[in-house]
């Protein structure tokens, strides 16, 4: 088989990957739909909180900005899933705003100006004061330690499912997503060479596997519990 033919199978493979991951990806932003409606259907936040949209956001930003070919060339399917990701944040975090409390509506306001203040001086920085190899690694260091803070949603849940014994508040699909999203662009990240790719979804891989492995074992034992349940002595 000549270089040529490796050469494009090659490439066909990691854009498959870059895609699928975009997909899955589109299907996680989807996620939080029902909360939204659940909100505007009541005219209230209730008790929701809006935080996790303004990490999300921050997150996107920093990691559409890594994807960006004057920073990192060849990899603009990082940047088009964080675009769309970053829109879909906003989106909700302005209808937060909308049905928040004036105190929480300020507070996310304030939250969303920060967001936007802290990407500006990011991109200030790495294309005013650093060159294109050094932009490289400052913008990826950056989005790694960004990603691997957002590991702190699924550690927390993984620990709610040991705690309660239960897959209640995991829901498989949630799971299931979120571990074929990391798992393809840990692929991606892998087939481009690029570890500030491939480092933080690798481990959103691993968290992936394990909350499959514990929504396995814990809708095992309920059911088990179900078909023998307890005699009173």
């Amino acid at each position: 088989m000549s270089l040529t033919v490796i050469s494009s199978v090659y490439a066909i493979c990691s854009d498959a990957a870059g895609v699928a991951g975009n997909i899955l990806a589109f299907v996680l932003f989807l996620s939080p739909i029902p909360t939204f409606r659940r909100i505007v259907r009541n005219g209230s936040t209730e008790q929701f909180s809006g935080m996790p949209y303004i990490y999300a956001l921050l997150n996107c930003l920093i990691c559409l900005w890594y994807g960006i070919p004057i920073v990192s060339p060849g990899i603009i399917l990082v940047a088009t899933v964080n675009s769309i990701g970053a829109a879909f944040q906003l989106v909700y975090i302005v209808i937060f705003i909308a049905y928040a409390e004036r105190r929480t509506k300020l507070k996310m306001f304030g939250f969303l100006v920060s967001v936007f203040a802290v990407f500006a001086s990011i991109v200030l920085v790495s294309l005013k004061f650093l060159d294109s190899p050094t932009r490289q690694l400052f913008v990826g260091y950056l989005s790694v330690a960004s990603l691997i803070s957002m590991f702190a949603s699924p550690l927390l849940i993984i620990n709610l499912v040991i705690k309660m014994r239960s897959v209640e508040y995991m829901p498989f699909s949630l799971s299931l997503a979120t571990f074929l999203m990391s798992l393809a662009f840990c692929v991606y990240g892998m087939l481009k060479r690029d570890p500030f790719i491939y480092v933080p979804n690798g481990i959103g891989t691993v968290l992936g596997t394990v909350q499959l492995a514990l929504y396995a074992y814990f809708k095992r034992a309920s059911q088990e519990e179900l078909r023998h349940p307890l005699m009173d002595p």
